[in-house]
């Protein structure tokens, strides 16, 4: 396939028909329609904004990918679909957006939208790239098909296969691609994601990978890649294949409060009659949503965050157990939510800080999370004991000293005015372009600081905006219960 010039019309033919999926139009169609049937439906109503799909031989991952196609009417009209895949076969730093021709699969054309592709080349340097990365890579490809067989309208393509595997890079991209990120686009992202480890640490493996992506926290995905990795567990050699695609979206929808995750279907190729189960492939089925604005409305209009002493004693001790129990006995805690109170059990977001003699020794959380509070009080609580860069790990000797203080979020509100801000009530989050930051409410008061000096530490210290950097950001606020233990 010669699409190295850009002023003839080339067609992109298919590669890995009859390898990955059936050449033959009329058992493709069929394999399809089996996969809608039997795959796990996305609940109804839902403004979906981006897909996570996995992008296998069918026989392994088909089903997954029906599930995440499914999330969307089938007489949806988008504008148009992004396809962002991860390349397997070639390495450049930025990424390659096709716009010599169309995609041809066994179902027919996919219209690219050529007019949306040169423009992005020709603004931005980080998609001036190779278009023979697309000659043999799958990942755009094996997605087409869903799209062919399952929406009703023609809906022309962008597809972008990434290269780059620098943080600084994908933000680039990501950056050139927000002007499209807009409810009238579908933007489906194509990845796997556990590749060869037995059946169970796929599954293990895969759940905390998917849980990053849905905190909404690109930071939190990133480390959680890094400690998979750092397990050990064996044959395990990526946690996500395209995970610079997944961080890509994560960069477009972090900071947004009105955007929320939501998985819907998990396997790996160990659940299909023609895999084993001592080196797997895991599939995730993830949604993107968007709230309407009454959702979002009646969240920031919710009751205010109580807990009694016996309740923030709970959730105090469920913290320092899980810190003690992995750091005396190798392993996280297995908590029971049986007897636990009803607000434990709801999905909140929560920061765990630890201090020893009165001074900052980690401090971690997330803000929209897809577990309930008392894993995230578990989870968090680990992470800012062990995975906070600003510390070394917790020691045993340190353990005894540590001071655990909680503080369960209530929901993101954007303001357009700074004396909506109330010191010691409203914590605040800070975000422009890819820069964000947040400093908890108890903060401002525990420093004596003004709402302005509030502002600029935040914005200076966390988002690295500098000192005046919030004046022409995005400021969000939020309550918070804070939880302090009671050391007798």
């Amino acid at each position: 396939m010669n699409v190295l010039s850009q002023n003839s019309s080339v067609d992109r033919n298919p590669a890995v028909a009859g390898s990955f999926y059936p050449s033959n139009k009329d058992t493709l169609t069929r394999d399809l329609t089996t996969y809608f049937a039997n795959c796990v439906k996305a609940p109804a109503d839902m403004n979906v904004r981006a897909i996570i799909s996995p992008h296998a031989g069918y026989i392994f991952s088909g089903r997954i990918a029906a599930s995440a196609f499914s999330a969307l009417p089938k007489n949806a009209d988008y504008k148009n679909i992004f396809i962002i895949g991860s390349s397997h076969y070639m390495a450049f730093d930025g990424a390659s957006i096709y716009n010599a021709g169309d995609y041809i699969t066994p179902l027919g054309r996919m219209k690219v939208n050529i007019e949306i592709a040169n423009k992005l080349k020709s603004s931005n340097r980080c998609f001036n790239f190779p278009l023979t990365a697309h000659e043999k890579e799958h990942s755009i490809e094996v997605q087409i098909p869903f799209i062919q067989y399952y929406l009703k309208n023609e809906i022309p393509i962008v597809p972008i296969i990434i290269g780059a595997e620098n943080t600084n890079t994908i933000k680039e991209i990501a950056d050139a691609l927000k002007p499209y990120f807009i409810p009238e686009n579908l933007f489906v992202i194509s990845s796997d994601f556990s590749h060869y480890p037995s059946y169970k640490n796929a599954q293990e493996n895969d759940k905390i990978t998917a849980d990053a992506i849905i905190s909404k926290s690109s930071n939190n995905f990133l480390m959680t890649l890094a400690k998979n990795s750092s397990k050990g567990i064996p044959g395990l050699v990526t946690s996500m294949c395209g995970w610079t695609s997944g961080l890509t979206l994560l960069y477009l929808a972090e900071g947004d409060p009105s955007l929320t995750f939501k998985k819907i279907s998990y396997s790996n190729s160990g659940d299909s009659e023609y895999g084993n189960k001592v080196e797997v492939v895991g599939y995730n089925a993830i949604e993107l949503i968007e709230e309407t604005k009454k959702t979002v409305e009646k969240k920031t209009h919710s009751n205010e965050l109580k807990f009694s002493d016996e309740e923030a004693e709970k959730l105090i001790s469920i913290a320092r157990t899980s810190i003690r129990s992995m750091l005396f006995d190798n392993k996280e805690l297995n908590i029971n939510p049986e007897n636990l109170p009803a607000d434990f059990k709801k999905k909140l977001g929560a920061f765990v800080t630890l201090k020893i003699d009165g001074k900052l020794r980690g401090c971690i959380g997330v803000f929209a999370p897809s577990d309930p509070l008392y894993k995230v009080v578990s989870q968090m609580a680990l992470a800012s004991a062990f995975e906070d860069s600003r510390f070394s790990p917790l020691t045993k000797t340190d353990f005894e000293k540590i001071e655990i203080e909680i503080s369960v979020l209530g929901p993101l509100k954007k303001i357009s005015n700074i004396n909506e801000i109330v010191l010691g009530k409203d914590g605040i989050y800070i975000k422009k372009d890819f820069r964000s930051g947040t400093m908890l409410p108890q903060v401002a008061t525990e420093n004596g600081w003004t709402v302005e000096q509030f502002l600029g530490y935040t914005s200076s210290e966390k988002a690295g905006l500098g000192w005046n950097g919030w004046k022409d950001a995005d400021i969000y606020i939020y309550e918070a219960a804070v939880l302090k233990e009671n050391k007798k």
